[in-house]
């Protein structure tokens, strides 16, 4: 039985993604897609590279996801999804980059710097 590995990053989170032929169960964590995530949104998104490729019912999804808030952990699960996909199979490398799906979203929080309330924000100026 095959397993596909790929692991997914997005702000400061990690999701490592296992892919396996079966029936479509996808749990994050030990626990199911629907008592992780609240958002259906977020589980949409989740899904995306098996309902592009077209493998939504054909392979069960195990994710250890860490770090980072939900959204961040939603993305870095797509990504990783994506790229478990990938080494699947190269031919759906295309499909997916033209839905956007292959490449890493780079922004992350920017640092706080001194004499300032957070990355740009400043204190309130008093003239008097």
């Amino acid at each position: 039985m095959n397993t596909y590995y790929a692991t997914g990053r997005r702000k400061t989170s990690i999701a490592k993604v296992w892919l396996r032929p079966g029936s479509g169960k996808v749990s994050v964590n030990d626990h199911t897609l629907d008592e992780y995530f609240q958002s259906k949104f977020q589980i949409q998104d989740i899904l995306r590279p098996l309902t592009i490729t077209n493998n939504l019912g054909s392979f069960d999804v195990t994710v250890s996801a860490l770090g980072g808030g939900k959204s961040g952990q939603a993305g870095a699960m797509r990504l990783g999804i994506a790229r478990a996909l990938v080494t699947f199979n190269e031919e759906l490398k295309s499909t997916l980059r033209t839905a956007g799906l292959v490449t890493r979203d780079p922004r992350m929080v920017e640092r706080k710097k001194y004499g300032r309330k957070k990355a740009r924000r400043r204190f309130q100026f008093s003239k008097r």
